[in-house]
This record gives structure tokens, C-alpha cells and sequence, in this order.
């Protein structure tokens, strides 16, 4: 995947776990991009490991994964700055 590609997918899944963990007020674009790149890592990893991600997957896909990936390091960042999961 391309570039381009990587940070408008990248965008819209950090956007997406952004809502889902209620920290939208909080995040701007440039750090929804961040997190949703790195949730990106997170989630293929993730899903290579179990089986869930192949080669031959489309942007669909990687959209799930990045999402889920970005809600799991929200999480994370939850629980270290507040002790706890909202």
C-alpha cells in the first residue's frame, strides 16, 4: 500500500477509534493519523499472527485492522494517563 493510501486510511481509522473511545473532542487530524497508522501496525500485526490478515487482503481490511488496532492503543493511552479504561 502506498503512502497516500497509508495516511488516508490511517486517518479515517484514527478518527473511528477516536469515537469509539470518546477522545474526539481531544484528538485533532494530525494525531488521528498518528494513532490510526500505528493502530495500522498494531492491527496487522495482530492479524497476520492470527490469521485473520492475508497478503491478498483489500483496503477494507486494513481499515478493520487499523481501526481495531487504534482502539487498542487508545486503550493503552487510556490506561496510563487515567488508571483506567473509559
Amino acid at each position: 500500500m502506498g503512502w497516500i493510501a497509508t495516511i488516508i486510511i490511517g486517518g479515517i481509522a484514527g478518527w473511528l477509534a477516536s469515537m469509539v473511545m470518546n477522545r474526539d473532542a481531544s484528538m485533532g487530524i494530525f494525531w488521528n493519523i498518528i494513532v490510526g497508522v500505528v493502530g495500522g501496525m498494531i492491527g496487522s500485526f495482530i492479524g497476520k499472527y492470527t490469521g485473520f490478515l492475508t497478503t491478498d487482503a483489500g483496503s477494507i481490511m486494513y481499515l478493520i485492522t487499523a481501526t481495531v488496532g487504534a482502539v487498542v492503543l487508545l486503550g493503552i493511552v487510556n490506561l496510563v494517563q487515567r488508571g483506567r479504561v473509559r
